[in-house]
């Protein structure tokens, strides 16, 4: 499991993929999110306005992260 230190209190879900390097693009994560290739904390998730907090686990295909 990788860590992604946030500077701030939460994070979208489309901008911690590309700020984790899960992506290249912010399209790239779109599409992944909303066709529902995304985990945060286990379950799928297809917004990509989704806020995404400390402590919370977001899992792209094999790769897991924890923000912290």
């Amino acid at each position: 499991m990788e860590t992604i230190e946030i500077k701030t209190g939460s994070i979208q879900l489309d901008q911690l993929l590309k700020w984790a390097g899960a992506v290249e693009t912010g399209g790239e994560g779109k599409m992944l999110i909303q066709s529902g290739q995304v985990l945060l904390n286990g379950a799928v998730e297809t917004r990509r306005s989704k806020k995404v907090y400390p402590n919370d686990i977001v899992t792209v295909g094999s790769r897991t992260f924890k923000v912290v």
